[in-house]
Parts: C-alpha cells; structure tokens; sequence
C-alpha cells in the first residue's frame, strides 16, 4: 500500500526561525496565525502531525499523565481508539509523554506515534481514554515505519506535518515529505540558538541536501509570501 502523501506547512521568518514569540506585536501575531490556519484548511488533508513538545506548548498545555499500573501486561501492537474517526491529529510522542483532557483536538482524534520502550501504565492511560496509538520502533523512532502504519491502520491518504523543526527535519532526512507549503513572514528575527523549519538531530545521520522545485508562489495579506515546492526523490 502506497503511504500517504506529506505536506509540511510552516511559516517562519525570512531567516527560517519558527518560534513565535520572538515576532514583536501579539496582534500581529494572531494575524499571521490566521493567515496559516486558513491556508491549512485549502489543502484536503485527513490528518495532521507535530512532535512532543509542539504539541505540549500549543495544545496539551503541560497537562501530565495521571498513570495508574493495569492488571496485566499490554502487548506492544496498534491500538483504534475509534473506528469511525475521519480526521485526525497526530502527536509523535517516543517516550510517551503527554497527558490529555480528552481524545480529540477539535473534532481530530488523537493517534500517538511511539516507541516500544513505552510503559504499560502509559499504554493503559490511552487506552482508557480511548487514543489511539501505533509503535514504530523499539527504542528509537522509525518514522518510515510510522507513516507506512498510519496509512494502512487509518483513512489517512494526506498529513500536513506542521513542527517542530526537529519532526520536520527528521521527516525530511528519511525522504517522507513530499511537499512544502512555507508562510514567509516579513520579519527578521536573527535570535541566536533558535529552532528553524528543518532540523536534523545530531544523533541521526544526515543525508544529502533535499532538491525541491517551486510550484508556486502568491503574495498574501500582511506581506506574508506563501512558497509551495514540490520535494526531488
């Protein structure tokens, strides 16, 4: 079965930063936020995805897990928290991290890529609460693995993958992005130590640069330039 296809939808400034906080005038600020979430909904995507801690600054909050130890012990296989979910929202989440109010976002039901080193009692906390999960890989993440699961487990055919840098470049590097749809913003930010739309972790293997080829290119309000690229396998 063919995986999905990948959309990574980011905006950043000229200098590639993506952490908002650093852009000046909150009002601003939600501007541009609207400006991305309205070219996110252009797309005729089923599901969207972003790492740990994306996902725990934006979303979760820092909600922790409240863990209970299950009776018996639970298999490392994928589990459906809802078969008659349609869309989706992705956290990639190794360790098993992330506490949650309920298993949506925003009518999105919630699927957790993790690691087989994953505790029972964090299994189990899914499980109650009816989140899906999938394991790809025993200690480290194998994310070919991930979105292979994610297409033949779910009605996925499109994610937008929408950060951190890290998941964007850990994507990037195993060749699973297939476009990019970049929000540049008129701001230069030039904050030192300061994540951009693709970072490759030192402990991977960096492979070769990524050719793309520009599809596209509109100027919007707010002078943001929205850049869509078609990804060279």
């Amino acid at each position: 079965m063919k995986r999905p296809h990948v959309i990574c939808h980011m905006m950043s400034t000229i200098d590639g930063r993506i952490i908002v906080a650093n852009w000046g005038d909150p009002e601003r600020r939600k501007a541009f936020s609207a400006i991305y979430e309205k070219c996110h909904e252009s797309f005729d995507a089923q599901a969207w995805m972003v790492g740990r801690v994306t996902m725990e600054k934006d979303f979760t909050k820092g909600l922790q897990p409240e863990l209970v130890k299950p009776e018996k012990a639970i298999a490392r296989e994928p589990f459906v928290g809802d078969i008659n979910a349609t869309s989706f929202a992705i956290a990639v989440d190794a360790h098993g991290k992330l506490g949650w109010a309920s298993n949506e976002i925003g009518g999105d039901h919630l699927i957790e890529v993790l690691t087989e080193q994953v505790s029972d009692d964090y299994l189990h906390y899914l499980r109650q609460r009816g989140i899906s999960y999938i394991f790809a890989g025993k200690e480290t993440l194998d994310l070919v693995s991930a979105v292979s699961q994610l297409g033949e487990l779910f009605p996925i055919q499109t994610i937008m993958l929408e950060g951190g840098g890290h998941i964007n470049g850990s994507l990037l590097n195993e060749g699973l992005i297939d476009e990019l749809s970049l929000l540049l913003l008129p701001i230069a930010d030039g904050t030192p130590n300061v994540p951009t739309t693709f970072e490759v972790r030192d402990s991977l293997q960096k492979k070769a640069a990524t050719q793309l080829q520009l599809s596209d290119v509109q100027q919007l309000q707010e002078g943001v330039l929205w850049l869509k690229y078609q990804v060279s396998h």
